[in-house]
């Protein structure tokens, strides 16, 4: 049964944001799906009718952005929870060879990106009634352990860490929780080498095991469905048998 909470979901085309957003949907809630491409968000949202809202937005660009928020309010009235979801892997290299053009544009979409999203929600968050929401990001394994020649990644998902915390001290008070989900080796499109081999801490390259994505998909439906006085900050769900504990 329908309960009236209303969710944005970037990067809801593919992958995480996707299954997510479909999650969402089925746990009865009206969902905005967001991102570049409108032909893959229609068909993510194709069979939930009234209940899903296709908004095509590039989250670096701040007028986009806003745009989408307020499409979302002016149609439901509210936010409830945004999953801050798009993201990019970026540049793949050792920091001496990554071009400025690279870092920059990875830096756009995985962190100002995420602090344009939450900045919207944080405002429609506080002003709405009954006032408060939630945020949950999407990190990485990466925000705490990097894989080898990802500079440009690694450390976006680990300032994605900091944006959290700023956001969960300076908004509880506005009844606004934030979360952070760390994910390890969902089966995306963004891992699909992963299985055929990947580059160690070591130098080797072997073979990692990955996960549905629909066991991250229920993770956000989990963090998102808490009542607002309790909160899921940090939550990592990983593939068993991954190399991530010392990257080996």
């Amino acid at each position: 049964m329908a309960h009236g909470r209303v969710a944005v979901v970037t990067g809801a085309g593919t992958g995480i944001g996707r299954a997510a957003a479909q999650a969402l949907l089925r746990d009865g809630y009206r969902v905005a799906l967001a991102g570049r491409r409108e032909a893959a968000l229609r068909e993510a949202g194709a069979d939930y009718e009234a209940a899903a809202l296709v908004v095509p937005t590039d989250v670096t660009d701040p007028a986009a952005v806003g745009a989408l928020f307020e499409t979302v309010v002016a149609t439901w009235g509210r936010v409830d929870v945004l999953f801050n979801n798009a993201g990019t892997f970026g540049p793949v290299g050792s920091i001496d060879t990554v071009s400025v053009e690279d870092w920059r544009r990875t830096v756009d979409v995985n962190l100002t990106g995420m602090f344009l999203c939450a900045r919207e929600a944080v405002r429609v968050m506080k002003a709405q009634e009954p006032r408060g929401g939630r945020i949950i990001n999407n990190g990485s394994l990466a925000a705490t352990t990097p894989r080898p020649e990802s500079v440009a990644y690694a450390a976006t998902k680990h300032a994605i860490t900091g944006l959290t915390k700023s956001i969960l001290l300076d908004c509880r008070a506005f009844d606004i929780a934030c979360g952070q989900l760390d994910v390890g080796n969902a089966a995306t499109e963004m891992t699909a080498g992963f299985a055929a081999g990947a580059k160690q801490a070591d130098g080797h390259v072997r073979p990692e095991p990955g996960i549905d994505v629909s066991h991250v998909a229920e993770a956000v439906r989990y963090m998102a469905g808490l009542p607002l006085e309790a909160n899921v900050f940090s939550l990592t769900v990983t593939a068993t048998k991954m190399p991530f504990v010392g990257r080996g």
